[in-house]
C-alpha cells in the first residue's frame, strides 16, 4: 500500500505562500509534475501513491480526474498570481500509470499548463508509461500533443524476474514499445531497469542490459531493488518465501550496468541515470537535483517554490473534494532552513556527474572531502579543479560520501 506522507505545518486553505517564496519564482528553472494515481494492478514492490480500481472506493474515477488536475492548476495560477514563472521548462507526468488515461486526456493536461503559464519553446514534456499501456496510435497522439519524451518501465527482460515483481507485461514488450515510441516521432525514450531482485542471475541482468542497448534508446535508468515496508514483496520476505536483496549483488549489477551502458555510448550523469549526450538527459529531474522550483499537481504530489515544500492529500477522493470546495489540496508544508537547504544541495548535487563546488562545503565538509579523495571516492582531477565528483567506486558508496561531507 502507499507509504506515509511526512508531517509538517498546515497549508492555508487558499494555498497561499509566504511573500519571500514568490520573489524569484522560476529563476533557476520551473517545472510541473502531474501525478496520475491509477494502476491496472499493484506491483509487489511498489509503495507509491497509486490505486487500482478496487482500491479507489467512491468519489474518485479516471473519467473526472483531469478536471480535478485542471482545478488545481487554476488554484496554482491564483497562488502565484503576480509572480508567475517566466516559462515552464519541463513537464513530467508520472504515477501510477499515466497512460491508463486516454491520450487525449493527457493532451488536455498539457494544454492547460501551456494556457496557464506558457511552455518554453524547447520545453521537455515526459510521460511515464507501462509497456502494455501504450499503442502505436496512443503514442502518435501524445507526440502530436507536444509530449517530447516517454519513460517506459521495463524493469527486466527475464520473465521470472518480472513475475517476482508482479509486473504485467511480457519480457520483450518494453523494447517493442520503445520502438513504437521512436516510430511515433519521440527522439527521447527512456527504459527503466530494476536490479537485485531475488532470483535474478547475473546472466538475467546481462540479457536485460543487452536488450536495452539493442533497443537504441537514448536514456536508461537503473535502480537497485528497495524493499519497502507494507508491500507484498516485503511480506513475502518476512515469511521466508524470498531472500532479501544482497548489497554485494547490487554492487556487482551496478558495475555491470556501467560497463555495458558506457560501452554503448551512454554516459552517467546521475548515479542511477545514463544518457546518450547532454540533450538526452532528463531535464525535469535535473530541476529537482539542482534546487529549482516546481508545482506538483495531483494527490500526494510534492511541490517546491522558493524554499517552501508542500505535499497534497493522498487519496484521489479527498483531493477532488478539496478542489470542489475551492480549497487547496495541500496537506502540509515545510519552510526549509538554510541548513536544511544546504544538506539537500550536497545530497543531490553530489550524485551528479558535475558534482558540487568544494567551496560550498564548510570546514567539516572540506575535511570529509579530503578523506574521500584519499580513499579513492572523489575524482582527483575534478578535485584539483575545485569540485567534488564521485569516482565509480564513490558512486557505489555515495550515501557514505554524502554523510562525510555534511556537518
Amino acid at each position: 500500500m502507499p507509504g506515509l506522507l511526512p508531517e509538517g505545518e498546515t497549508v492555508p486553505a487558499d494555498g497561499s505562500l509566504p511573500a519571500t517564496a514568490l520573489h524569484a519564482v522560476g529563476a533557476r528553472g520551473f517545472g510541473v509534475y502531474v501525478h496520475v494515481p491509477f494502476c491496472a494492478s499493484r506491483c509487489g514492490y511498489c509503495d507509491f501513491n497509486t490505486y487500482t480500481a478496487a482500491e479507489l472506493g467512491g468519489g474518485a474515477d479516471r473519467e473526472s480526474y483531469v478536471d480535478a488536475v485542471l482545478a488545481e492548476l487554476a488554484l496554482a495560477a491564483r497562488v502565484l498570481g503576480d509572480a508567475p514563472p517566466p516559462r515552464v521548462d519541463t513537464v513530467f507526468v508520472g504515477g501510477g500509470t499515466p497512460t491508463l488515461l486516454p491520450a487525449d486526456d493527457l493532451a488536455r493536461i498539457l494544454d492547460g499548463i501551456d494556457r496557464t503559464w506558457g511552455l518554453a519553446a524547447d520545453a521537455e514534456v515526459t510521460t511515464e508509461a507501462n509497456p502494455e499501456s501504450v499503442t502505436p496510435g496512443s503514442l502518435k497522439t501524445l507526440r502530436a500533443a507536444g509530449y517530447t519524451r516517454v519513460s517506459l518501465g521495463m524493469q527486466s527482460a527475464a520473465s521470472g524476474v518480472l513475475a517476482v515483481l508482479d509486473r504485467q507485461h511480457s519480457a520483450g514488450r518494453a523494447v517493442a514499445a520503445a520502438g513504437e515510441a521512436r516510430d511515433a516521432g519521440f527522439d527521447h525514450v527512456n527504459l527503466d531497469l530494476i536490479y537485485g531482485t531475488p532470483g535474478e542471475s547475473a546472466a538475467d541482468f546481462a540479457a536485460s542490459l543487452a536488450q536495452v542497448v539493442a533497443a537504441g534508446v537514448d536514456h536508461v535508468s537503473a535502480y537497485a531493488l528497495i524493499v519497502e515496508d507494507g508491500t507484498r514483496l516485503a511480506a513475502r520476505m518476512r515469511r521466508g518465501e524470498l531472500p532479501y536483496p544482497s548489497d554485494d549483488v547490487a554492487a556487482d549489477r551496478y558495475l555491470a550496468a556501467e560497463a555495458a551502458l558506457d560501452a554503448a555510448g551512454l554516459s552517467w550523469y546521475e548515479v542511477s541515470n545514463w544518457a546518450r549526450g547532454e540533450a538526452a538527459r532528463c531535464r525535469h529531474n535535473l530541476l529537482y537535483w539542482t534546487g529549482a522550483d516546481w508545482w506538483g499537481l495531483g494527490p500526494g504530489a510534492h511541490s517546491h517554490v522558493g524554499g517552501v515544500r508542500w505535499w497534497n492529500v493522498k487519496h484521489p477522493s479527498a483531493y477532488a473534494r478539496r478542489l470542489v470546495a475551492g480549497e487547496s489540496p495541500g496537506l502540509a508544508r515545510e519552510v526549509l532552513t538554510a541548513g536544511e537547504a544546504h544538506t539537500e544541495d550536497v545530497m543531490l548535487r553530489l550524485r551528479l556527474a558535475s558534482g558540487l563546488p568544494l567551496a560550498a562545503l564548510g570546514s567539516t565538509g572540506a575535511a570529509g572531502a579530503r578523506r574521500a579523495l584519499a580513499d579513492g571516492l572523489l575524482d582527483p582531477a575534478a578535485y584539483a579543479a575545485g569540485r567534488a565528483v564521485l569516482t565509480l567506486r564513490g558512486r557505489l558508496l555515495a550515501d557514505a560520501v554524502v554523510r562525510d561531507l555534511l556537518p
